[in-house]
C-alpha cells in the first residue's frame, strides 16, 4: 500500500470517512448485549449486512477493543482512496 497511515485520532478518522461518504457500521450479527459488535465504515451502496450505529458509539468501541485506524489517502494514480481496515494498537507501532 502506497503511503499508509495510521492513526488513533477521532477526529482525523471522522473526517477520513466523511471526506469519502463513510458513515460508522457494525457488522449486525456480531453485535450482543445491546453492544456495536465487529466495527466497520460504510460507503455507497451500503451493506445490508451492516448496521449504523453513531460516532460516540462507533469510538467507544474502537477504544475499548484498543484499535488503530490503518488507511492509505490516495491511491498511487492520486485517486482519492477508501482503503483501510482497524488493526490492533500494538500491531501499528
Amino acid at each position: 500500500m502506497s503511503n499508509g497511515k495510521t492513526t488513533t485520532d477521532h477526529e482525523s478518522i471522522r473526517r477520513w470517512a466523511e471526506e469519502r461518504g463513510g458513515t460508522p457500521a457494525t457488522v449486525k450479527r456480531t453485535k450482543e448485549g445491546g453492544e456495536p459488535g465487529v466495527l466497520r465504515l460504510d460507503f455507497e451502496p451500503r451493506d445490508e449486512s451492516l448496521e449504523p450505529i453513531g460516532w460516540n458509539e462507533f469510538f467507544e468501541k474502537f477504544d475499548k477493543e484498543d484499535l488503530a485506524f490503518l488507511h492509505q489517502d490516495r491511491t498511487e494514480s492520486g485517486e482519492l482512496s477508501r482503503f483501510h481496515k482497524f488493526v490492533n494498537r500494538s500491531s501499528a507501532q
